[in-house]
């Protein structure tokens, strides 16, 4: 079976309530959704979410290095679905001059790959899930439903009490909370969640490079005392190497975020002794498969990973990281599935939106994504249209 287009769309989805964190705040989001049609018809969705200040990606670059790829090169025939994931796992963006990490496509790649993960996956009846038991045997463990983190952003006293007490209340497991902001009192904060909290739910917290690195082991230590699970990206990339000396002086794990973005950034974090954890996001990370990649590399070097999610992604994405978090064993955490919570404009004919019974969400029955994309909603998000392959 063959492809015979592709085609790639900028979309602007609102948000239901603004989102902030100590790099960032919005209120929309602009992503990329790609879609792959096969000679039978069979059509595959993909999405990425470019973040400036995650992987270098805009929505024009992405958009712009998605037309200077040579696609057809890569395309093939396949013969089955195994043929299919290995064309998948060779695709490549053309290369970005002066990025020295190999990440600077991520979300673009995420998209493609994808969309033609997900037609193939309905030719051959096969959903993403079966990829990490084809290529990553060993962390491969089905199951029939996940539990998704409960987070915490910047907000009121009395907000935040009451959503301390809701996730306790709910059963949630895991619950981030977003430090680092400007003018919050983070150890205050932390007491408080943790009291209405309770001891049972593991907080992690994530001060997205907010602290300057020779101030963040002594934040760290300051919120210890409340039994913080992990510290996701204390420190901005550009002083990483800087981590290695900080995790001597705290007694808390080490989560890379924005500093774990491809296998480059594993290499080196692993090299430098920079971290305990791996955030994986696909659209960061590249895709489903270089995510699994990756999670195959943090065990083979005794680190932990969780499944993260990006701000603002719609079903599609959604539903390609409950294939992997459905498939993948010994995630410390599962981040996504706010669709209905915060997206306003549902692209899925699927409802994602985990459950407030402890963030419980079903594994996805079907082939592929095993959603379905409703493609009048798709309409009314797009901004522009471009044809990479095919017409």
């Amino acid at each position: 079976m063959k492809i015979v287009s592709l085609e790639v769309r900028q979309i602007r989805v609102r948000l239901k309530r603004p989102v902030r964190h100590a790099s960032h705040s919005r209120t929309e989001t602009e992503n990329i959704v790609a879609v792959c049609k096969l000679a039978d018809g069979s059509l595959g969705y993909g999405e990425g979410v470019p973040r400036d200040y995650v992987t270098g990606e805009t929505i024009e670059s992405s958009l712009e290095l998605l037309k200077a790829t040579d696609w057809a090169e890569q395309f093939r025939p396949t013969s089955d679905f195994a043929d299919a994931v290995a064309m998948a796992e060779q695709l490549a963006v053309k290369p970005v001059q002066g990025d020295d990490r190999k990440c600077h496509g991520n979300a673009a790649r995420c998209a493609v790959e994808l969309a033609v993960l997900d037609a193939y996956g309905r030719f051959y009846g096969e959903p993403l899930m079966n990829i990490a038991r084809m290529l990553t045997p060993n962390l491969y463990e089905p199951r029939e439903s996940v539990q998704y983190s409960g987070v915490i952003l910047s907000g009121k006293p009395l907000k935040i009490r009451a959503l301390a007490m809701i996730y306790r209340i709910l059963g949630f497991r895991h619950v981030k909370v977003k430090v680092g902001v400007a003018g919050q009192d983070d150890p205050k904060r932390l007491r408080t969640i943790r009291r209405w909290a309770g001891g049972k739910i593991a907080l992690r917290i994530d001060a997205n490079e907010a602290w300057p690195a020779n101030e963040a082991a002594e934040r760290i230590r300051e919120l210890e005392p409340f039994r913080i699970a992990s510290v996701e990206q204390p420190i901005a990339h550009e002083a990483v190497a800087e981590l290695a000396e900080i995790r001597k002086r705290i007694q808390s794990p080490i989560m890379l975020d924005e500093s774990l973005c491809g296998m480059i950034d594993a290499e080196r974090a692993v090299q430098g002794g920079w971290c305990d954890l791996f955030n994986i996001r696909l659209s960061k990370c590249g895709g489903f498969i270089p995510s699994l990649r990756l999670a195959e590399y943090a065990v083979a070097n005794n680190l932990g990973y969780q499944l993260g999610c990006q701000v603002g992604e719609t079903g599609i994405l959604s539903a390609a990281g409950r294939q992997f978090a459905c498939s993948v064993k010994d995630l410390f955490a599962v981040e996504g599935s706010f669709d209905r919570r915060l997206v306003e404009d549902a692209l899925t004919k699927e409802d994602l939106t985990f459950s407030k019974r402890g963030g419980a969400a079903p594994m996805l029955p079907g082939c592929g994504l095993s959603v379905r994309v409703d493609p009048v909603r798709l309409d009314a998000v797009t901004v522009r249209r471009e044809v990479l392959f095919g017409g």
